[in-house]
């Protein structure tokens, strides 16, 4: 393919990103139309580079080793009758009666290329399922075997840690022109046709879905709050609060993996896989001089961070905004439409060479939990700042707040605001996980709790569970502010019945 093709297909990917996020059914389908007369096109070009070398005894040999995929019996058959009802007078008819369904291989194959093709959702833990099933999900980063007589209460401990997980997959919908010329191509030719398709409408829609989904008929994105307790309104989960990052040095990156370092349940865990997902336009003129650095040969490092991440641009995200978080903690599942068929579509008018069908994908995918991703306010951020001259650094912020404050489902009297610093809530249990989350990443929290007479304090780590006294609680966070100086504390009195 000509260089200039693939940059077609990059905007034209960036314009079907713009459709799906403002809503633009029309644009996108505009834009999808000219995506697959580039990959006929390009298939078109294909087969006729190479079907003069080739003889007729040799194509398998042949194609395996120009790297082309070799099908199975079962899709050489398939391929095979969808051509023959394709061709037919009255293709509608033909595939309602056609009696072979895609086979799975062939929706393999396309995660496999969404894996290895694709920078988001080659990162992405994607599960080939079919229409609807269940699914067991260990939640937990780290895990510990407990010593001592088999009780139940070691049982709920062990099994805390899995939760059922509803796939319902959500479909998403391609049409399909296809050129009765086309069908004379043969089977290896259309499987490459129909598994593009698929391709582009996976990975266009899920993008979209996995980073700023709000879980409305859509999967539920990186960006949204999908904590124990949350308000979830008509379908749609909210969005999470944004952590203001101003810098990517050190400190404010390992502060930010502190928070990604514990589980949903206030475990500890290991934090790989770590990627931050910036629109293209934030990239180059925010994250980029942030994150390339001069060699001292004069040469330019790019995407230097302080921990091994990947930096990954996607037009989903809103300018300004951010995720910051490790990939593999997004679960998704995907498959085929249930009964496999692909069917005649009469939404596009017929004409006499080119005919027009229906192709369906399903999928569908939610983080794993609340800690596993942040949502970053980059809108501030500032480029690297060289040592080579004496330079006056910026000063170190003084926001000590606070953006959101959970213990576990517990309702806070009042609701919380950054600017409250008193509230009240009541339990029945033993512990509560608390989060903090800080108003700016630079900022360190300190959390205690006293029992009724005040005269035992324990420390409790952020994103851990705190144990009540019985009676009542002083639960006391304290923020610090980057310059080390500013404080403001927060105080919940919890009372234990």
């Amino acid at each position: 393919m000509k260089s200039n093709d693939i940059l077609n297909r990059e905007e034209i990917r960036t314009l079907m990103q713009k459709a799906i996020k403002e809503g633009d059914t029309e644009g996108f389908y505009q834009a999808f139309d000219q995506m697959l007369e580039l990959i006929q096109e390009d298939i078109q070009q294909k087969y006729d580079a190479r079907i003069g070398e080739m003889q007729q005894e040799m194509d398998s040999r042949i194609l395996a080793a120009r790297g082309v995929r070799q099908l199975t019996a079962k899709e050489t058959e398939y391929y095979q009758k969808l051509s023959q009802a394709m061709k037919s007078r009255d293709p509608k008819q033909a595939l309602a009666n056609l009696d072979v369904v895609m086979p799975e291989t062939i929706i393999d194959a396309v995660f496999d290329e969404l894996r290895t093709s694709h920078p988001l959702l080659s990162r992405i833990s994607f599960i080939p399922t079919g229409g609807a099933i269940k699914m067991m999900m260990n939640t937990n980063g780290y895990q510990e075997a407990a010593w001592g007589p088999l009780c139940d209460e070691i049982v709920k401990e062990l099994t805390s840690g899995f939760k059922e997980v509803e796939t319902g997959l959500l479909k998403l919908s391609a049409f399909l022109p296809v050129c009765k010329a086309m069908l004379d191509l043969g089977p290896v030719w259309m499987d490459s046709y129909v598994r593009q398709v698929l391709y582009e409408a996976l990975a266009n829609g899920m993008e979209a879905g996995i980073t700023v989904g709000d879980g409305d008929n859509k999967p539920i994105g990186m960006n949204r709050d999908v904590s124990e307790g949350v308000s979830v309104s008509g379908g749609k989960y909210p969005e999470k609060k944004t952590v203001e990052v101003t810098n990517l040095d050190a400190e404010t990156v390992g502060n930010l993996l502190s928070l990604l370092a514990v589980d949903g349940n206030g475990k500890p865990r290991a934090v790989r896989d770590v990627i931050l997902v910036v629109n293209p336009q934030d990239y180059f003129q925010k994250v980029m001089p942030a994150t390339t650095v001069m060699a001292p040969d004069g040469t330019y490092r790019s995407d230097v961070l302080p921990y091994p991440a990947s930096i990954i641009q996607s037009p989903a995200l809103p300018v300004g905004r951010a995720i910051f978080g490790m990939a593999y903690k997004y679960f998704a599942a995907a498959g085929t439409a249930t009964d496999g068929r692909i069917e005649y579509s009469d939404h596009y008018r017929f004409v006499e060479d080119e005919r027009v069908y229906l192709i369906k994908a399903y999928a569908n995918g939610l983080p794993m939990d609340d800690n596993a991703f942040l949502y970053l306010d980059i809108s501030k951020l500032q480029p690297t700042v060289y040592k080579v001259q004496p330079v006056e650094a910026p000063a170190a912020v003084t926001d000590a707040n606070l953006v959101d404050l959970k213990i576990g489902a517990l309702t806070l009297t009042p609701a919380f605001a950054g600017e409250t610093t008193s509230y009240t809530a009541s339990t029945t249990n033993a512990t509560n996980v608390i989060k903090a989350t800080p108003k700016h990443a630079g900022a360190v929290i300190e959390i205690t709790n006293k029992d009724t007479d005040g005269d035992t304090t324990n420390p409790v780590p952020n994103g851990s569970a705190v144990t009540w006294f019985d009676g009542s609680n002083t639960l006391t966070v304290k923020v610090t502010a980057a310059d080390g100086e500013t404080t403001k504390s927060y105080t919940v009195t919890v009372t234990k019945s």
